[in-house]
């Protein structure tokens, strides 16, 4: 079998990459109510992606104030469908 990403296998890494697959960019405000996480562990899990290169943050101002956006890269595409694809040897489809 292969081995999952431990990476996506976090419950609010994987739900970020998920709405991330399906959006060309969402806002951390916006993330951050879909999930229902806290701001603090939703910024400490954006690090994290964005570090691995699977997701890219912009941080900006909308009028006076600060604006965070996320989108996923092609590595985040990749590793989510690889992901995908290894979860579903454990489910036999």
């Amino acid at each position: 079998m292969k081995e999952l990403n431990p990476l996506l296998h976090s419950q609010l890494r994987l739900a970020v990459i998920s709405i991330l697959m399906n959006v060309e960019e969402a806002d951390f405000v916006y993330l951050k109510e879909k999930t229902e996480s806290t701001a603090g562990n939703l910024s400490v899990q954006l690090d994290k992606l964005s570090s691995a290169g699977y997701i890219s943050v912009e941080k900006g101002m909308s009028g006076k104030r600060p604006r965070t956006t996320c989108s996923i890269t092609s590595d985040g595409r990749k590793a989510f469908e690889e992901y995908v694809e290894a979860l579903k040897t454990y489910l036999n489809i």
